[in-house]
């Protein structure tokens, strides 16, 4: 195997301790080399091998490191991403890819220029009810998809702890955060839409950003509808798609960020794997005979897409998420709020 591949956490939240830092520590092909970390220094705790910067300035100064992760809150992302590839660091940042289209394709055209890889963490491509899902469709199980519904709901009146998520600024509510899941989900899926309408609310007493929305994507004969509410206490299924054979019902059910905030490192050859009681209704025609069924949802595992990182850097592979995917969702968030505004539907 090539020299690991050296990387810096620009933070060790919550992102970085479930969602980052763990892959990278079991993943051979790279190195934890450097976290920032104002005062705690929490990451050590775990990884006493680390190096500790004080700010992202200092980490993306550091020599000897080839890739950074931003993971900090949505309106820094344009920033520190534009910061580090000017410092000449292969960059991952976080969902969504940033605030504004602007942005984001500004920032593909400096990662063109120096030759670096850019690319977007959408961890939920790797979910194990998101993969049974897109099975489902590429197999043809239901024929021609005419009508899907994604739902990712919380129940939660509280406002978050994290203050930046509370602030009315552009970059916070749910259709960016949670929202930027569904989309990538969808788009991953069934490509770009034609058109959208969109309906963007507050609904928690003492919210200043949006945290409700639901929008429709019009292709030419599917509908897909994406809805998110922080007040569900009794969640629908996750995944709801018919065709013109038939159906599939899923749950939300991968198991992996429950696992990583207890700890559990993601070595085990059962990792991600959802239980029985979670699989997914199919009922549908093959082969001229209805089947109703319950397909098993398999494993979800975040390690792919560190692994497909290791193969674009190491191997000449394609970048597993590209900027340009991160671009659709965001420019996807634009027409949503313009809907919502203005009470119609956006064409793109």
């Amino acid at each position: 195997m090539s020299a690991p591949i050296k990387t810096g956490l620009c933070s060790y939240g919550h992102s970085g301790y479930a969602f980052h830092a763990p892959f990278i520590h079991v993943h051979p092909g790279f190195e934890l080399t450097a976290v920032v970390e104002r005062s705690k220094h929490l990451t050590q705790q775990r990884y006493p091998y680390v190096k500790i910067y004080p700010d992202v300035q200092a980490l993306f100064k550091d020599p000897n490191l080839e890739l950074i992760v931003v993971n900090t809150p949505n309106y820094t992302h344009y920033e520190y991403s534009k910061a580090a590839l000017l410092a000449g660091k292969n960059v991952i940042v976080e969902k969504p890819f940033t605030v504004t289209s602007a942005e984001g394709e500004e920032l593909i055209q400096l990662a063109a220029s120096k030759k670096l890889l850019l690319s977007v963490y959408q961890n939920r491509r790797y979910d194990s009810d998101y993969k049974i899902v897109k099975k489902v469709v590429n197999d043809g199980l239901l024929g021609d998809i005419l009508e899907v519904e994604f739902h990712y709901d919380r129940f939660k009146e509280e406002l978050s702890y994290k203050a930046h998520k509370e602030v009315a600024a552009k970059g916070t509510g749910v259709l960016y955060d949670l929202g930027s899941h569904l989309i990538d989900q969808a788009l991953t899926i069934f490509g770009m839409p034609k058109a959208i309408f969109g309906d963007v609310r507050i609904i928690r007493k003492d919210s200043v950003v949006d945290d409700y929305f639901e929008m429709l994507m019009y292709y030419d004969t599917l509908r897909v509808r994406l809805k998110s509410s922080y007040l569900v206490r009794e969640a629908l299924p996750a995944y709801i798609l018919h065709g013109r054979k038939g159906s599939f019902i899923k749950s939300k059910s991968d198991i992996q960020e429950a696992l990583l905030m207890k700890g559990v490192l993601p070595d085990t050859p059962d990792w991600g794997a959802e239980a029985a009681s979670e699989w997914g209704l199919l009922h549908t025609e093959i082969d001229g005979k209805t089947v109703k069924e319950y397909l098993p949802g398999g494993n979800g595992n975040y390690l792919d897409y560190y692994q497909g990182i290791y193969a674009a850097l190491r191997e000449n592979k394609p970048n597993p998420v590209t900027p340009e995917d991160g671009l659709n969702v965001v420019k996807v968030i634009e027409a949503v709020f313009k809907s919502s505004e203005e009470g119609r539907v956006i064409n793109l």
